[in-house]
């Protein structure tokens, strides 16, 4: 089981850390109070593999708690609970600008002083940045930054399985896909309907698929769907992107379109992507 502790600087990111960690599928709780981490952790431990990856976002807003969390964490050692800590740091001047532009109160700052919270927060979490297994300095980060940094931090490098790609086929007359984030209009392929033994069968049968890419053009065509979709992925990938629908069409959504979506699922598999399909329209008429 992977454990995490993600706290640090108010202001400094664990937010956006945490949204991160969620997104490539840990199990996060934001503000726990230290002294029911132990607690957690020994409910977590028991489920037998249920909850595999988990973040726990502590920081000062627990305030009389945070005096607490060495205690916590000395018992999640009894306990033989491994655990790991996310430190997440700032310099001051970062960590001004941030509260001036939100206009927020920074939660130790007895009054507008910034400064002085900051400097106040700073002593208080000293010893536990000593204790991190890893510290994210997000002085120059911006939040997709942060989260690239945090793929590489604990997804074993590799930011493959940080994507889920789904390859939905569909007929242009029953319309597009509402969640489609590219689109291909593949009605320009030899179509199956007008051939009387294919017209009742889909693109999941080798008939009609041997149909569709007869021809030189069908051929080229996906050749080069494949080479675009392998360049832009990883491109997606860089941008933080968790999750991408390729959507192809045809007229019905039952010959052609499936075919092509059947091919791109092959060949995303074989990418060893983490990749989805569905044909939307072809039980349709």
């Amino acid at each position: 089981m992977k454990f995490i502790i993600v706290t640090g600087l108010s202001g400094a990111g664990k937010s956006e850390a945490m949204k991160a960690l969620e997104d490539i599928g840990f199990y996060c709780v934001d503000n726990l109070p230290p002294t029911l981490i132990s607690k957690f952790a020994e409910i977590c431990y028991q489920s037998k593999g249920a909850i595999e990856k988990i973040a726990l976002g502590i920081d000062i807003r627990g305030r009389s708690f945070f005096n607490d969390l060495n205690e916590s964490l000395e018992m999640l050692k009894k306990f033989g609970y491994e655990y790991e800590i996310l430190f997440l740091d700032c310099s001051d001047n970062t960590l001004v600008k941030r509260y001036k532009m939100t206009r927020r109160k920074h939660p130790l700052s007895s009054n507008t002083d910034i400064v002085e919270g900051i400097k106040k927060e700073r002593e208080i979490l000293k010893e536990l940045k000593d204790k991190s297994n890893n510290i994210i300095n997000t002085s120059n980060m911006k939040p997709k930054d942060l989260k690239e940094e945090i793929n590489k931090s604990y997804t074993n490098g590799d930011e493959r399985s940080n994507l889920i790609i789904s390859v939905t086929s569909f007929g242009f007359k029953h319309g597009i896909p509402m969640d489609a984030d590219l689109v291909f209009d593949v009605r320009f392929l030899p179509n199956p309907y007008y051939i009387e033994e294919l017209k009742e069968k889909t693109g999941n049968e080798v008939v009609v698929r041997e149909y569709v890419m007869k021809s030189d053009v069908s051929i080229k065509f996906f050749e080069k769907l494949a080479d675009m979709v392998d360049f832009l992925i990883p491109q997606y990938i860089k941008e933080g992107k968790n999750h991408l629908v390729i959507a192809i069409g045809c007229t019905g959504g039952r010959h052609r379109s499936v075919t092509i979506s059947n091919l791109l699922y092959d060949f995303l598999k074989e990418k060893n992507y983490s990749v989805l399909k569905k044909h939307r329209d072809h039980t349709l008429r």
